[in-house]
Order: C-alpha cells, then structure tokens, then sequence
C-alpha cells in the first residue's frame, strides 16, 4: 500500500516538474509561468482578467506568454497588431475553442459545425430587410412592455427599481418575444419564467466557462439548463414537424436541421442562441442611462437631441450626440477575449517590425477592452465617461484615433473585428436605441439617490461580453406630465 502511494506521489511530482519545464525559446514572446505548477496565473486570471493583464502588460509589454491550468495563452495587446492574427486562418483557428465553451458552459456538442455557414445564416437573418422585419417587432414589442410598465405608474405617483433589474428585464423579454417568443407571446408567466431561469443560469456562467463551479452550483446551472432547454423547445419541435410561421426561431432550426443536428442538441442550440442575443442588450442599456444619470451634461445633451425626434420602426435615427454616448458606453463596458488555438507553429509578425514565434497547440488571444478601448495612449482619461468623445467639433462622429502618431483602424472594438465581427450588432443597437428613446420620452427618470455613482464592475465577467455591475443603481420613475 505504502510502496503504491509512493509510486503515485512520484507520478505526479513527474507530472508537475514535465508541466513547470517549459522555457522561453529564441524569438518566442516573454514567458510567464507563475509561482504554482501547472494552474500558473489561472486564479489570478479568472478572478480578475482585466487587472491580471494589465499588470503584465506593465511587466512585458504588448506580447507576452501566461501559463493556466497547464496550458499557454499568448495575449497580444497592440491594436495595430491584429490584424496578423485575425487574419491568419491557416495557422489559427477559432472553432476548436469555441466547441470547448459550447460543450462547458452550454452542454452542447455540434462535431459538424461550421462557422463560416453558420455566420452566412445569421447574416442573412440580421441584415436588410429581415433586420428592418426584427427591429419593427422589437419596436412593437417594446411598447407594449412599457405600456405595461406605465400601468403601475402615474404621473403622481414614483415607481422604485433597480436600473439593471429594468433595464435587463424589458430588453431581454423583447427580444425574447422577437425571437423566440411567437407561440407564448400572450403568456406572461411563461415569460417570466423564462427570464427568471434565465438569469439564474447567466449568473453562473463565468464560473461554467471556467470549470470553478462548486457542487451546489453545479446543481443550481444543471437545473436551470433543463428548465431552459424544456421552456426554449416549440412544441412542434418533439413532433418533428415545422411550425407554419417561418419564424427567427424556426428558421435556425432548420439551419441545424441541414448541418445534421439531432433533437436534443437542436433543444440545447436555443439556450446558446438566447444567450448570444440577448445576454448584452440589457446589461449596455443599463450602462448608458446609469452614466446619463450620473452625468447631467451629457443628459441634457441627449435629450434635446431626442426632443422632438420621431422614432422609426427600424431604428433608424440621425442621433449623433447618442450614438458617441452609445460608443462610449460600450469602449467602457464591452470586455470580450478574442481567442484563437495555434494548430501548427506560426512566426506572428508585428507592426512595429518585431517577430514572434507560437507554439502549435498554445492560445492566442487580444483582449480589445486594454487596448485600444481603455489605452492612455489612444483615450485621454480612458476610465472616465466623456460622452462627446466620439463627436468632431462640427458634431460628425470622431473616426480619427492615433496611438505614437499613427491612425489606428482599430480604436474601439466593442463588436469585435473581421470574421470574430458580431453579425447582430445591428439589431442590437436599433434595440437599445429603441428602448432608451423611449424611456426618456416617455418617463420621468432620477436616481433614488442624487449622490450615488454607477456601480464597479463584476471583475468575473470580463471575457465574456458586455460587463455587468457588482450591485445596482436604484432609480426612481413616472410617467411624464403631457403639457
């Protein structure tokens, strides 16, 4: 017995020194391992990405190498340098990563999924008419949960809330309705349901993502998943026949249905669908008017550029003074890695001349929210919100950003860039728009508290899309007096 657990011991003391062995080789970026074998920075990096990389950053520079839980990502921090590797799709891949995250976080295996039809498909759903269709029912949808929301409300009497839990719950019903909703659109229980479960499984995700759930949490997201996966399916769908409305919904189903998807999967695909479309809408909307709020200025701004303005069913509205508060919003908030897996070794080539090697089977990523969106070198005071930044003086939008005196193409990314593009920024933009226009004209909002300040960020979700607040920002509301 005693000779089996020292043989074991010695196994993985081999284990640990095999995965603490690696050195940096000629050419290769500046490795750094951490302290403990083979988990390296993992904690550091899941408890707070954006503080970890900014430090290293400090320690390195633009290009350095971390070791996580026995693995080696590679980040890259100079804008002008992406397009090297977002371009690359011989060297680098993207789909392996992302199968990785679908079956953690989703418990959904697609061995035949192909990004590139994929992609095809949701452009085809999120531009030109179709978007115009989406944004119009969005449009609808919208005012009739604000309508409801008004019911509660007069112009005597304030209504309490709290900004994320509004701004959260109104933008992902409706989007859930536009997309998702046809058959339960008249059933609000069902939709509260929805959104209730919903949440519950959002706020496990990072730790999904990171496998760090403890036992009860895992529990708690099994649990949410099936609810979910029961309460996204169409009934048509256990019968294997289509619905007679060719709906958002129905239409990705046949999509899958083409790529050769069984049920179950086809079942478990909404939950990631309801995720990607409406898991940011309500955290931006949150952010924008939580900075309006705390911002008079910029409130004032907004409003009388509104003011007077028809809204059209597709979003479509001159609104620059919103959009650059829109765009600042988002370089503040957006906070996703873009990741890519090295399948054969690659010589990364940087704009400033210098060449480094990669590894195959290390990670790649940039993590656009350090730079260009929160670089001093691009953005005076990067952390403070300064609503015109994106506006010239004449009131055009700004597209002129420099770093050491060259223009840069990339000086926010909150959508991502070339193939890692998002395909429904546009429907979700016409959305938030929709949703604050509305608001405004039609509410009387303040916050509870004149002094208060927009909550800190939930460290955990960086990485994962829009940030979140560690808290809430409660507000008061009522409908307007009509003079």
């Amino acid at each position: 017995m005693l000779w089996t657990i020292f043989l074991l011991l010695n196994g993985l003391l081999a284990l640990v020194i095999l995965y603490s062995s690696r050195s940096r080789q000629r050419n290769e970026p500046p490795l750094d391992k951490g302290f403990i074998p083979w988990l390296g920075h993992a904690l550091e990096f899941g408890k707070d990405a954006a503080k970890f990389l900014t430090r290293m950053k400090q320690k390195h520079g633009d290009i350095f190498t971390v070791r996580v839980c026995g693995g080696y990502i590679t980040v890259l921090l100079d804008p002008n340098s992406y397009d090297t590797l977002l371009d690359d799709k011989v060297s680098l891949d993207f789909s392996r990563y992302a199968q990785v995250l679908m079956q953690r976080i989703f418990s959904l295996r697609l061995p035949n999924h192909n990004p590139d039809t994929e992609r095809a498909w949701m452009e085809q759903h999120f531009q030109g008419p179709s978007l115009a269709r989406l944004s119009s029912t969005m449009h609808l949808h919208l005012q009739t949960l604000l309508r409801d929301e008004e019911r509660s409300c007069s112009p005597a009497d304030w209504r309490q809330n709290g900004l994320f839990s509004l701004c959260y719950s109104l933008l992902f019903r409706a989007g859930y309705l536009t997309l998702f909703g046809a058959e339960n659109s008249n059933d609000v229980t069902a939709l509260a349901t929805v959104y209730k479960e919903f949440r519950t499984f959002d706020g496990l995700l990072a730790k999904l993502a990171r496998s760090t759930l403890k036992q009860e949490e895992k529990r708690a997201a099994g649990l949410s998943q099936e609810r979910l996966w029961e309460l996204l399916s169409p009934a048509w769908l256990s019968r294997g026949k289509g619905s007679e409305s060719r709906s958002w919904q129905q239409s990705y189903l046949s999509h899958l249905q083409t790529e050769g998807v069984d049920t179950e999967m086809q079942r478990r695909a909404m939950l990631l669908q309801l995720w990607a479309t409406q898991g940011n809408a309500g955290p931006a909307a949150f952010w924008l008017l939580s900075f309006l709020l705390t911002h008079p200025e910029a409130m004032r701004a907004v409003r009388k550029e509104i003011r007077g303005l028809r809204l059209q069913e597709d979003g479509a509205l001159h609104t620059p003074v919103f959009d650059s508060v829109l765009s600042e919003t988002l370089r503040l908030t957006a906070a996703a890695l873009i990741t890519r897996e090295v399948v054969q070794d690659k010589t990364l080539r940087l704009a400033s001349g210098q060449a480094y090697h990669l590894r195959q089977g290390d990670r790649v990523c940039i993590f656009p929210f350090l730079s260009p969106q929160m670089d001093p070198q691009i953005h005076h005071n990067p952390q403070t919100f300064q609503y015109d930044r994106f506006l010239n003086a004449d009131g055009t939008e700004k597209k002129k950003f420099y770093k050491g005196g060259e223009r840069l193409k990339y000086y926010t990314m909150p959508w991502g860039a070339g193939d890692n593009m998002c395909v429904g920024r546009h429907f979700a933009v016409s959305g938030i728009k929709q949703f604050v226009f509305m608001v405004l004209s039609r509410l009387d909002l303040e916050l509870c508290d004149p002094t208060a300040i927009v909550p800190p960020v939930n460290p955990s979700r960086y990485g994962f899309g829009m940030l979140q607040p560690d808290g809430d920002l409660e507000v008061r509301y009522r409908l307007k007096t009509l003079h």
